[in-house]
């Protein structure tokens, strides 16, 4: 495996030796944690931020410990862990070096977007090493980043340039699974031949090109997020980005399913990895995982992420 390409490779080998598609969104919140663990955290820090993250950072390590083997990465949501303030932050980065030493890829989900020297530190405060005096030193070192496009490649590029230097990648924003997405997204540009075509189509477009300058062995490290709540632009998105690996979110708790996810993967079965969050880190609470109990949440998150596997597998295998 050559260097330069190690990062899209690598997970593509997670995926194989998987056989699961899957990232877990690591996105969470008070109300999803069991009542004895923030009573374990607070009794030990307080009712405050401090004793709020480490009851995060609890949760997080009993859910990484019982699911780490059956997925090839996850996802953790920044903005869940900023809520908390610096403490908060460090359990953020606490939980990346932890998925790390599981032999997890880590998918930052940051949402950066900005230009120039702002959009090159938050690059290099993400993916890359930041320069004191002689030495260099890496902050929350995540694999991969999600980005915003929507300033244009000034915002990219950066991006761009330090996952050249680090072999690591990007999954850029293109069609979101929210459902006002298409307030922007959906909008009809008129194009110089006269047609007219949706603006997520355009930046689709751009993905693809961005991604002939970070080609791996078969994918790009330049990857595109595709909603599963809008399957029909997934695969119109799909023929323009045949080299980009499509982030997947809108499993499960947002109400796309296998069937849905189809059109997201090439022939050779690749090309996607389907993200599901709360679906799988807050499974104890829905009426079929009811049985596990708080006590065993992470339990039921481990069986959420085999029912997970076994639905997208059956849909794949079926097409």
């Amino acid at each position: 495996m050559r260097k330069e390409t190690r990062m899209i490779n690598e997970l593509i080998s997670k995926i194989k030796k998987t056989g699961a598609p899957i990232v877990v969104g690591l996105d969470p919140m008070l109300k999803y944690i069991p009542e004895h663990l923030q009573k374990k955290a607070f009794e030990q820090y307080g009712e405050n931020l401090k004793g709020a993250a480490e009851a995060v950072w609890l949760f997080n390590k009993e859910i990484i410990d019982n699911i780490y083997d059956l997925i090839p990465a996850v996802k953790p949501q920044i903005a869940m862990y900023e809520q908390f303030g610096i403490e908060g932050l460090a359990v953020f980065q606490r939980t990346v070096s932890y998925c790390k030493e599981k032999g997890l890829i880590v998918i930052g989900d940051v949402k950066r977007g900005d230009i120039g020297s702002t959009s090159e530190a938050y690059a290099i405060g993400h993916l890359g090493k930041v320069q004191i005096g002689s030495q260099s030193f890496r902050g929350f070192e995540e694999d991969f980043v999600t980005v915003n496009p929507y300033l244009g490649s000034d915002g990219v590029n950066p991006f761009i340039k330090v996952c050249k230097e680090e072999h690591k990648g990007i999954f850029v924003l293109v069609k979101t699974s929210n459902p006002s997405s298409g307030e922007f997204q959906d909008r009809m540009l008129q194009m110089e031949d006269g047609s007219s075509r949706p603006l997520y189509e355009i930046v689709g477009e751009h993905v693809a090109k961005w991604g002939e300058e970070c080609m791996g062995d078969s994918y790009s490290n330049v990857g595109a997020v595709v909603g599963a709540t809008y399957p029909e632009q997934g695969k119109i998105l799909r023929r323009i980005m045949p080299k980009a690996f499509i982030l997947v979110p809108g499993y499960g708790a947002q109400g796309g399913k296998g069937a849905d996810l189809v059109h997201f993967f090439n022939a050779d079965g690749l090309g996607a990895i389907v993200n599901s969050s709360r679906g799988i880190i807050a499974a104890y609470q829905q009426k079929e995982y009811a049985e596990y109990g708080a006590e065993r949440f992470a339990e039921a998150s481990r069986a959420a992420v085999l029912a997970m596997k076994e639905d997208i597998a059956g849909a794949l295998g079926s097409r």
